[in-house]
């Protein structure tokens, strides 16, 4: 006997998915708009902000804690920041949907923190800090409840971004590689936190349907077998 195995998605799922996609995806598309929004005033009012970046160890440099994500130095360095920084958050608040807010805004805070504590003598500006920390996160939760879903997505920023992993070594003057490591690390962190949060591993995968019984084979089944017993019939008659 074949098992007439079938990918299932009821309707309840469907529903379940479009709601769920529909909360998740609100709060990336505002995070990227305010940032579009700083940098198209920066250009109308023919000014930088990068004054009101994250400056170590200097009391003024406080404030860039809170705006320095928001900060990008040129349009090139905003566009490569927008996708990825749009589609991991879109992650984090589709799959953790209980502790996103939580997640995200100790992610935000903590990669800052630290980044004034360790970082250079510089003003330190743009979003990868959150991009490397939601990386971090996401990759290593998925390891840790064992979802391919969540690790592939990471990587797939992490090939589309650039190479990641050497963002955090001092290789280029121009880049903040300390705000991309304390990004990572807090993201490890968080990810070690919360451990117990999060989807099981076999989120999002389909279903599979089993046939109870023989009324539920397909005719073809049904079929195969009606043949084969008349063969075996004629078989025992012939030798009688």
């Amino acid at each position: 006997m074949t098992l007439n195995l079938r990918k299932v998605k009821t309707l309840e799922d469907r529903k379940f998915e479009k709601i769920r996609l529909f909360h998740a995806v609100w709060f990336p598309l505002l995070f990227v708009a305010v940032l579009w929004a700083v940098k198209g005033i920066e250009i109308l009012t023919d000014s930088s902000f990068s004054r009101f970046g994250l400056y170590p160890l200097e009391i003024k440099g406080l404030r860039g804690i809170l705006f320095a994500p928001f900060i990008h130095g040129s349009w090139e360095h905003l566009i490569n920041n927008s996708i990825p920084v749009f589609i991991l958050i879109l992650t984090l608040f589709y799959f953790y949907h209980e502790i996103s807010f939580k997640v995200f805004i100790l992610l935000f805070f903590i990669h800052n923190f630290w980044l004034w504590f360790f970082g250079r003598d510089a003003y330190h500006i743009g979003a990868s800090g959150i991009i490397y920390g939601l990386g971090a996160f996401l990759f290593v939760s998925g390891m840790i409840r064992k979802n391919t879903h969540l690790m592939a997505i990471s990587m797939l920023m992490a090939f589309l971004y650039g190479s990641m992993v050497w963002g955090i070594f001092p290789l280029v003057e121009s880049v903040s590689w300390e705000g991309h490591l304390t990004g990572m690390v807090a993201g490890i962190v968080l990810a070690f936190y919360y451990r117990q949060y999060g989807p099981s591993p076999n989120f999002g995968k389909w279903k599979y349907e089993y046939p109870e019984d023989d009324a539920q084979l397909s005719e073809s089944d049904n079929e195969y077998w009606k043949i084969t017993e008349e063969k075996e019939e004629e078989e025992r008659k012939a030798q009688t």
